[in-house]
């Protein structure tokens, strides 16, 4: 019984170790653009069920409850916040914030995959396109939108329609606008780093259309979303974390401790 007693504890270590990574990728990313924060879920594993519930007694009669001993518990899933993020206003005509539902439509230069994304630190490449701020991959707008060499000002409205002013024009034109997509399943999408994200079979297909349509999100432009990560509450979970772990370690050092004083016996 104490052998069993040092892998129950064991798989609780396991599961906390996961649990601090998670927590540890939160932390990381308090200041990423768009970030939205996990939640690791845990499952008990199954039961050394000695006497079933139910069994009958001496006197025929059902028995209330049996006796079932557990055998630890394990990681099932990691669970994605999609709550909104808080608006952080940076003023550059290039920025735009997602308020409500939906990610940006990006084309990957090596894959040709379409990716998606809450960040909005725009930018421009040289050829004038809009593309995710990004030193790693320059990844275009799809659809692109091109940015003339004569604009002076550039407005984003809310609905996604990019406008320019340009030399001998008292109006601004518009270039292009910004199509979104969103997803039946968010956290069924597939995380890639650098604030992308895959679809996959768990998400479903995407939805595209235009920002303030059919639930989607608006655009503000001059705004970032900041990381819906707050730091309190995931140093309260590091904390709690950190002492379940120290707690099952102790219950290993107990089994062990059990299993010494049952082999000192056999010398008397």
């Amino acid at each position: 019984m104490s052998v069993q007693s040092l892998y129950t504890a064991a798989t609780g270590m396991g599961a906390m170790e996961t649990k601090l990574d998670v927590i540890a990728n939160n932390l990381a990313n308090i200041n990423t653009t768009g970030f939205k924060k996990d939640r690791a879920n845990f499952e008990d594993l199954l039961y050394r069920t000695e006497v079933y519930p139910g069994v009958r007694d001496a006197q025929q009669n059902p028995t209330a409850v049996g006796t079932q001993v557990g055998l630890g518990v394990r990681v099932t899933s990691t669970q994605t916040d999609q709550r909104q993020g808080t608006l952080q206003q940076t003023g550059r005509e290039l920025d735009v914030a997602i308020r409500g539902k939906g990610y940006l439509r990006t084309i990957d230069p090596l894959t040709q995959d379409t990716m998606y994304t809450r960040a909005g630190n725009l930018d421009i490449n040289a050829n004038g396109q809009l593309v995710i701020g990004s030193a790693q991959t320059g990844r275009l707008l799809d659809p692109p939108i091109t940015i003339p060499e004569d604009a002076s000002a550039m407005v984003i409205s809310s609905n996604g329609e990019v406008m320019v002013r340009q030399p001998n024009n008292t109006e601004l034109s518009s270039v292009g606008n910004i199509q979104m997509a969103q997803f039946i399943n968010p956290d069924g999408l597939l995380k890639v780093g650098e604030n992308m994200y895959l679809q996959t079979d768990a998400s479903g297909q995407e939805q595209q259309g235009t920002p303030g349509d059919q639930g989607m999100g608006t655009l503000v432009q001059g705004n970032l979303e900041a990381s819906n990560v707050e730091p309190v509450q995931e140093l309260i979970d590091l904390i709690t974390t950190q002492r379940a772990f120290e707690l099952n370690s102790q219950a290993i050092q107990a089994g062990d401790q059990v299993m010494q004083n049952i082999s000192n016996l056999r010398r008397f």
